[in-house]
């Protein structure tokens, strides 16, 4: 069971990712709490990739995450360009990038670099509000990663924000 004031201060995090400004002011933002069941299978899927990628770095973060009293998870979902034609994203124009076919690797692309900026911003905002409030927090690319593989998160790239109360942060120095 999550610790009440870890709950409490994640679902300010949440409102501080939902309020975050997003460009043109459309919102392809996902924001969840996860449970500790899915915290659970998250942590399984980072050991799983720790053996078959020979990658020490999802064993580290896997067991931060299993001593981390919460777990915020924050992506993007599916979006289309905002008709700049900056050619960020690789295309010479939005209409290429909206006609292009998508990848399925770690995460999904390609992205629009506005809709990843909104993920920055949401994802600072949401690790702002932590510090704020006293709760240690690290922005975790691994596990997104398995937030995606096991379906938890169905974004286009997905960050986690593990969640700790302690007299010393389990995020570093690890």
């Amino acid at each position: 069971m999550m610790d009440k004031g870890i709950e409490i201060v994640a679902e300010l995090m949440k409102v501080a990712a939902i309020t975050a400004p997003k460009a043109i002011g459309q919102d392809y933002i996902d924001i969840k709490i996860a449970t500790e069941e899915e915290i659970g299978k998250i942590v399984d899927d980072m050991f799983r990739l720790a053996k078959e990628e020979d990658s020490p770095g999802f064993e580290r973060d896997g067991n931060n995450l299993l001593k981390s009293g919460g777990l915020v998870l924050v992506g993007v979902r599916e979006h289309k360009g905002i008709g700049l034609n900056c050619g960020s994203c690789g295309f010479d124009t939005c209409a290429e990038f909206n006609a292009r076919e998508r990848t399925d690797r770690v995460f999904n692309g390609p992205n629009c670099m506005l809709r990843l900026l909104d993920l920055g911003i949401a994802l600072g905002s949401a690790a702002k509000t932590a510090q704020i409030n006293n709760v240690d927090n690290r922005i975790m690319y691994r596990i997104g990663v398995s937030a995606k593989n096991t379906g938890i998160m169905d974004s286009m790239v997905v960050m986690g924000i593990p969640l700790s109360v302690s007299s010393k942060s389990i995020y570093y120095d690890r």
